[in-house]
């Protein structure tokens, strides 16, 4: 018998679409399935908003140097405070850049004061480390009255990568927060970077800068840019200077000058001067804070990006050894993470195993 080929054909097809019904059908997600298993781009949106909008912690900012030093402390002390365990104690503290001098310090006054007071436990020794820690950091906190003059002059000084321009643009979003007109000063004229850099800054705040071309006198232009905010009426000018090297004599010689000619506006200028430290280079820092203190001492100090490093124990050997308030540190990315320096949210952050 002969078969119709063009009969066969739609056999095979029919036979097909059947199988694709039947089998197919089951493995498919409804598209409405589908839409309901991930979220909607609005939401998903709103959430990153609120991200956003919260603030770095102190205690979710230093997780890394809480890990470092505070972990590592846990069962240390069990077995009492002999010369083993005072032996790992200096390898962590000096681990979490605390500092030769200071560590030495931390370890003498806590073996003087446990034999003192009779502690023993495990519980009384960290208990112990702890406030001894603390109070290396009685000078770091310190409020400043921004408005016992007008212009309050903020000069920012700094090597090449610490961020302080950005800190400059934080700053200024932080005081316009508070109500104040602020005003950028361009006195970095060695890199023309960063002047276009300072005007990104001045546009994202909505605030004017004062600048002039690369090359010009930077002493000149803070001067001018203070003279305008005396005209306009404004109460912060944030004054760049140029990121120099501590090691580069001719810029550390215009940072005295800038010193000078800033003093001839009779306003008492500068009335900050904030040295602005990357925390994560650690012991770095403190000769970089050396080699600035004798060209124009610092008023204050900033640590940036505190948040991605593991030695924040860096902080208690500044406090100690210049006794320098602590101004300000970064906890993040955002404007909003340029926080004011709380000693005692900082020792709580790094010592505790839970957020406050």
């Amino acid at each position: 018998m002969t078969v119709d080929p063009v009969l066969l054909i739609g056999v095979l097809v029919l036979v097909v679409l059947v199988v694709w019904f039947v089998f197919g059908r089951k493995n498919k997600v409804p598209d409405d399935a589908t839409q309901a298993a991930k979220p909607s781009a609005s939401v998903t949106e709103q959430v990153r908003a609120t991200e956003a909008s919260e603030p770095a912690s102190f205690f979710s900012a230093l997780a890394r140097s809480r890990s470092q030093l505070s972990t590592s402390l846990k069962t240390l002390f069990s077995g009492g405070f002999d010369e083993e365990i005072r032996e790992d104690l200096e390898a962590i503290l000096l681990s979490s850049d605390v500092g030769v001098d200071t560590t030495d310090w931390v370890l003498e006054t806590l073996e003087a004061r446990s034999k003192q007071d009779g502690i023993t436990d495990a519980d009384g020794l960290l208990r112990l480390l702890k406030e001894i820690l603390a109070s290396t950091l009685s000078a770091a906190e310190v409020r400043v009255d921004d408005s016992a003059n007008k212009p309050h002059v903020v000069l920012m000084i700094g090597v090449n990568g610490v961020g302080k321009t950005t800190t400059i643009g934080k700053l200024a979003h932080r005081y316009q927060a508070a109500n104040k007109t602020v005003l950028l000063a361009a006195g970095d004229t060695f890199r023309a970077a960063a002047v276009e850099q300072l005007k990104t800054w001045g546009d994202r705040n909505g605030v004017p800068v004062i600048a002039q071309e690369t090359g010009a006198d930077s002493a000149s232009v803070l001067f001018d840019a203070c003279e305008s905010a005396k005209a306009r009426g404004t109460d912060i000018v944030l004054a760049d200077t140029a990121g120099r090297l501590q090691n580069k004599a001719n810029l550390m010689n215009e940072l005295e000058k800038i010193g000078r000619v800033l003093g001839k506006l009779g306003i008492g200028a500068p009335h900050e001067v904030l040295l602005v430290l990357d925390a994560g280079t650690g012991q770095n820092a403190i000769s970089q804070a050396r080699e600035f203190a004798k060209a124009i001492q610092p008023t204050g100090l900033v640590l940036t990006k505190l948040d991605g490093t593991a030695k924040g124990g860096i902080v208690f050997a500044l406090s100690r050894e210049f006794g320098l308030p602590i101004r300000y540190v970064g906890l993040g990315e955002k404007a909003e993470d340029l926080r004011e320096f709380d000693a005692t949210a900082f020792v709580d952050a790094i010592f505790s195993e839970t957020a406050e």
